[in-house]
């Protein structure tokens, strides 16, 4: 029996069980390939292992979000509602960590950022929440909420990414990475994600990374990465950083590599207790 008779005689016997219309339909070819084709089983994600080389103190030795640019590397510092932290400044360094710039915002709580369009994008995971568009002189351009959430309030951010003229934000209450369109504001893809922990996002090329973790109650906490189809949103592959690996929250890549910041501040661990509190911090694929 060859593949298209094999394919043939199983949806007849569905057919005669009753799995699939009326007995004895005929079913062509192109039938059978597509049930053939949706009963496949899916591929293989593949998944690797990952650690950490620290490269430098950040200004205010807080930073949650990261975002490279030509020129240097923007930085947003995080001060939480509980006061820990110096401010929700945004500094733009060299690569040695040599301060730039300095951009004061309004953000709250600040754990995602991103650059485009000439504006910084300030992810506030914080009352009043959402997102701050700040111009480079300070001053806020718009405040906006994160699309889809209940009641007009859309809860906090973890990550902001900006590529080909979109926003993609790590949207908490969606638990997923939304795209948004910054002039419209409207809502265009939800990537789903399936991690307890969703934190800083990163555009490379037509793909989306994402930092990960376990639950932060559990007591064997472990980070990791997932890299997903910007187009379809499927999952392409998956990481885990090995132990003794700073803690990412930030996400940013350039030049075919992955940089993260350590924010020193952990929901559930005592302030400080990263080894790389405070540091920006290169990621390798083991």
């Amino acid at each position: 029996m060859d593949k298209r008779e094999f394919l043939r005689a199983g949806v007849g016997l569905g057919l005669s069980l009753g799995l699939g219309g009326v007995a004895g339909a005929q079913v062509n070819d192109k039938d059978a390939a597509r049930i053939a084709r949706e009963t496949r089983p899916p591929p293989i994600v593949p998944h690797r292992k990952v650690r950490t080389t620290d490269l430098f103190l950040s200004p205010e030795g807080y930073p949650n979000a990261i975002d490279a640019q030509p020129e240097g590397l923007w930085i947003a510092e995080q001060q939480t509602a509980e006061g820990i932290g110096v401010s929700n400044d945004t500094y733009l360094v060299d690569w040695s960590g040599r301060i730039l710039r300095k951009v004061k915002t309004e953000s709250k709580n600040t754990s995602g950022m991103a650059f485009g369009g000439g504006h910084l994008w300030m992810g506030a995971n914080a009352a009043p929440n959402g997102i701050f568009e700040t111009d480079l002189d300070g001053r806020t351009v718009s405040h906006r909420q994160i699309p889809l959430a209940p009641g007009g309030n859309g809860g906090g951010c973890h990550g902001v990414a900006f590529a080909g003229g979109k926003l993609y934000l790590t949207a908490l209450r969606l638990h997923g990475i939304l795209r948004v369109d910054p002039k419209s504001w409207t809502p265009e893809f939800l990537i789903p994600c399936q991690a307890p922990r969703l934190h800083g996002l990163a555009v490379n090329g037509g793909a989306i990374w994402i930092v990960t973790g376990s639950s932060n109650t559990d007591p064997d906490f472990t980070s990791g990465l997932a890299k997903y189809d910007l187009a379809t949103g499927q999952l392409l592959e998956t990481a885990e950083f090995v132990p003794g690996s700073a803690d990412p929250h930030g996400l940013t890549f350039r030049d075919g590599v992955l940089y993260s910041c350590d924010a020193g501040i952990h929901p559930g661990w005592p302030d400080r207790a990263s080894k790389s509190s405070g540091r920006i911090f290169r990621i390798d694929f083991a």
